[in-house]
């Protein structure tokens, strides 16, 4: 098989719903791990992906204890699907919720960032950063003049909030030609991706492509 192959399961035509939701279940999965900073909440794909584990489980549930060896080998495949999609979701959310709590008060400060993020995880977000400080403050903040206290201090001008690094390199494949040069900024540096393309770039420079899916991180 080659990249053309690989590309061509891109189009997803022919497949059936579950494959399809599988396959952008797993290049969510790569791209969040990939990335420098939080990717917007794929809220379509993980209503539908939850949707199905919950149904899967209820399948399992009402099987469980029939005698019929067809039945059981059934059951055997329908655990393993199961297991690997709850596999691939708890990875994909705990790399979401590490990012959150390195780079917890910058989502906070940037409303922008609050639209990437799921109601559980804004939620999640002010709660984390909430007992961040009292514990801050309860062993040793409260020591230190009032002025010394805040935790997102800009004096001097260093900033204490700790940001994604967004010219960290990353690699990238294009699914489909990119009409549009790809662009490094700062530099005299620009090019063309076309399908099947891969690249070692900076991430600043092919998050748009990213986003829109014109390609993925590899």
């Amino acid at each position: 098989m080659d990249i053309d192959d690989i590309l061509a399961d891109v189009s997803g035509e022919g497949l059936p719903p579950e494959t399809l939701d599988l396959q952008e279940l797993i290049r969510a999965w790569v791209t969040e791990r990939s990335a420098p900073e939080l990717l917007p909440w794929p809220s379509a794909l993980m209503g539908r992906v939850l949707g199905r584990i919950n149904q899967q489980i209820e399948r399992v549930e009402e099987q469980v204890g029939n005698i019929d060896p067809k039945t059981n080998f059934r059951l055997i495949i329908i655990q393993t699907e199961l297991e690997r999609f709850k596999f691939l979701v708890r990875s994909f959310l705990r790399t979401r919720i590490a990012k959150i709590d390195k780079y917890t008060l910058y989502i906070l400060f940037n409303p922008a960032q609050w639209e990437r993020l799921s109601p559980s995880e804004l939620q999640y977000a002010n709660s984390h950063q909430a007992l961040l400080e009292a514990h801050y403050r309860s062993s040793f903040l409260s020591q230190f003049p009032t002025s010394l206290q805040r935790l997102d201090d800009t004096a001097g001008g260093i900033s204490m909030i700790e940001q994604p690094d967004v010219d960290k390199a990353v690699f990238v494949r294009a699914l489909r030609d990119i009409e549009e040069p790809i662009t490094v900024e700062g530099t005299d540096i620009d090019f063309e991706m076309r399908r099947g393309d891969v690249y070692v770039v900076r991430w600043s420079a092919v998050r748009d492509a990213v986003m829109h899916g014109d390609a993925e991180l590899i």
